[in-house]
């Protein structure tokens, strides 16, 4: 009797791998996944829930449009100029951002005196919060700031324009600033994608006899890939949704020359009081981006992923 019942008690203490397992993943996930429902998923259903209806943020919900907020978007001028700026970001940034990026990098890697200060000096303005640096810039190129007196000073003053009011000119200056102000990030992203390259094999390729140009091409480049796809997705997906240093700077003008599709949305959300047409303009950002996300993840990114989980099972 005494032996059963000591054995029944050893198998109501006996630990349940598959039970337990289930309840740390509950506890440790639950916070997680609530944010995750209350600060994403729900704003997300009410704003499509709100882009249904013609709303101008005061009272109760009751003039129920359709689809009128979605067909007047993608119908508007404004919202298809917002767009080309955005794609132009985009392509400015995949084509001049990148390969300045990757030469940096690559110099940055290298031994010589003052690395240290010259990746701080690169790093810091992506320390800075977009509202000083949207400031700062403000002020450096405003009529007879630091940017004309220092044209002056060298006699170029026939440069000098109206940088943030020339309708011409500003949205190539505002991509100038994004520039400085996120370059460093993708030179320290670089930078960590190079350690992990190993040194013998540029040692191996220059012992074959090949030259540091010809290393860099076909060893380094191509096992920096990884590093180089992720940053890819990041800025796309920046440029898409870039708003703070264009509101700030420029509302979007002049004449809508610098708008993208979050100043418009807020400008015609918030500012103009059409918060139903303004969720239909956050619902379509988020359907452009999602996509993007998703077909990036399944026709680029998969085979990093896959390697990785490769590898780590190995």
């Amino acid at each position: 009797m005494r032996q059963s019942l000591h054995s029944v008690l050893l198998w109501v203490r006996r630990p349940r791998p598959k039970l337990r397992r289930r309840a740390e993943l509950f506890v440790l996930l639950s916070p997680a996944t609530v944010l995750f429902l209350g600060f994403v998923i729900a704003p997300i259903g009410i704003a499509v829930y709100y882009s249904f209806y013609s709303w101008n943020g005061y009272g109760p919900l009751t003039d129920f449009i359709g689809l009128k907020n979605y067909s007047d978007a993608l119908s508007g001028t404004v919202f298809h100029t917002a767009v080309q700026h955005n794609v132009e970001l985009v392509a400015f940034s995949l084509l001049l951002q990148l390969p300045l990026i990757v030469a940096l990098a690559l110099l940055l890697n290298r031994r010589m005196r003052g690395r240290s200060v010259f990746r701080l000096v690169v790093f810091a303005p992506y320390l800075l919060s977009e509202a000083t640096a949207a400031i700062v810039w403000t002020l450096m190129l405003s009529p007879d700031g630091f940017v004309d007196k220092m044209l002056r000073s060298i006699g170029l003053g026939s440069l000098i324009h109206g940088w943030l009011g020339d309708p011409g000119i500003v949205f190539y200056v505002l991509f100038v600033v994004i520039t400085w102000k996120y370059l460093g990030f993708g030179v320290i992203l670089l930078l960590a994608g190079l350690q992990a390259v190993p040194a013998e094999l540029r040692e191996a390729a220059a012992i074959d006899g090949a030259s540091s140009w010809q290393a860099t091409r076909m060893v380094v480049l191509p096992l920096l890939g990884p590093t180089i796809r992720i940053w890819i997705f990041l800025s796309v997906i920046g440029s898409l949704q870039l708003f703070d240093l264009v509101w700030i700077m420029t509302l979007g003008g002049p004449a809508h020359a610098s708008t993208t599709m979050v100043t418009y949305m807020i400008d015609h959300g918030y500012r103009g009081n059409e918060y139903g047409y303004g969720s239909a303009v956050s619902v379509v950002v988020f359907v452009i981006c999602f996509a993007f996300a998703l077909a990036y993840q399944r026709y680029v990114l998969r085979r990093d992923t896959d390697g990785a989980l490769t590898r780590a099972a190995g």
